[in-house]
């Protein structure tokens, strides 16, 4: 199983739009607003690493409101 976090930076005012979308995503099992440095954290969790970046990179990123991510992947030891 691979799981990830990914910190979210909206444009100010489009954080209600990015949380929709973000419950829209299928590997997306929760989100969170924050206070600080970032807006949103998403955890997102997938079978495979393969199919969570590609969630990361096709579906999270382009989402119209998103400025910046900074991605966080578990790794089990």
């Amino acid at each position: 199983m691979a799981i990830g976090f990914v910190l979210i930076t909206t444009i100010p005012g489009k954080e209600q739009d990015v949380r929709d979308k973000l419950d829209g995503i299928e590997l997306v099992t929760s989100r969170w607003m924050l206070f600080g440095e970032y807006d949103i954290i998403a955890r997102i969790q997938s079978d495979d690493e393969f199919s969570l970046t590609r969630c990361i990179v096709e579906e999270i990123r382009p989402i119209e409101g998103i400025a910046d991510t900074k991605t966080l992947l578990g790794a089990e030891l």
